[in-house]
């Protein structure tokens, strides 16, 4: 039996005090759940927020991590720097950091690599835009996605690792897959997984991340192959974040 994990991407939103008060907002919230929940916060929040949520049950994550060991990279964090900071997450390969900032599947591969050396959780994230899923290419996108992180690191490391569905039509937009539409894709990335290893496949967590909010997030997460969210806005507002971990 699969557990189910909520995440919250805070992305860049917040002062320190802001997100101490947030967190400890969902500590005293959270009560007794029976899935994992994590916050995925500022790299220059991270030890704040972790002391903030010390003794409690959500865990902490970084929202990227470089895809380097050491050495003259100006800018990054590298996963020896997370791991030391008692980092349990990393997001890698979010759509933001691959419209914005360059990430290709190979530097996302990389990343997610070095992750897994420190012993920190990747959350791979894969997705279409719009214009890729009305041209019909939504599982050929997924496909390279995948296979950049199989081919460098072997499908072994998905025992280690999770991987995250965020149509990149419906993150801050507003709009939402539907349940049976994000149910295909999530169906799909457990059958291509499955195709190497079964067992893996069984036990990984594959969340849907694109608008989740508390009135769509019992929907979704009632698929089979949909094992929690990836929650951007909705994670900033205590309340509602509290019901979406709580819907599942």
């Amino acid at each position: 039996m699969r557990r189910s994990l909520i995440m919250g991407n805070w992305k860049m939103n917040g002062s320190r005090e802001e997100g101490i008060q947030l967190a400890t907002a969902l500590a005293e919230g959270l009560g007794t759940v029976e899935q994992e929940v994590a916050v995925c916060v500022p790299f220059i929040y991270l030890t704040d927020i972790r002391n903030a949520l010390a003794g409690s049950a959500i865990a902490v994550g970084a929202q990227n991590v470089a895809d380097q060991a050491a050495g003259a990279y100006t800018g990054e964090v590298s996963a020896a720097m997370l791991a030391d900071s008692g980092i349990k997450y990393a997001l890698v390969g979010h759509s933001e950091r691959r419209s914005y900032y360059g990430d290709t599947n190979q530097s996302v591969a990389n990343r997610f690599a070095q992750a897994l050396k420190q012993n920190i959780i990747p959350v791979l994230c894969v997705g279409e835009t719009l214009a890729e899923r009305e041209a019909d290419q939504t599982f050929s996108v997924i496909d390279a996605q995948l296979d950049a992180v199989i081919n460098t690191t072997g499908i072994e490391a998905f025992a280690n690792a999770v991987i995250a569905y965020e149509p990149v039509w419906a993150i801050g937009t507003g709009k939402t897959a539907t349940d049976e539409q994000a149910q295909e894709v999530h169906a799909y990335i457990r059958s291509r997984i499955a195709a190497l290893n079964p067992e893996i496949a069984a036990k990984l967590q594959i969340l849907y991340g694109g608008s989740v909010k508390a009135d769509n997030a019992k929907g979704l997460f009632a698929q089979p192959d949909i094992d929690g969210g990836l929650v951007g806005g909705a994670s900033l507002d205590a309340k509602g974040f509290l019901q979406i971990s709580h819907s599942v």
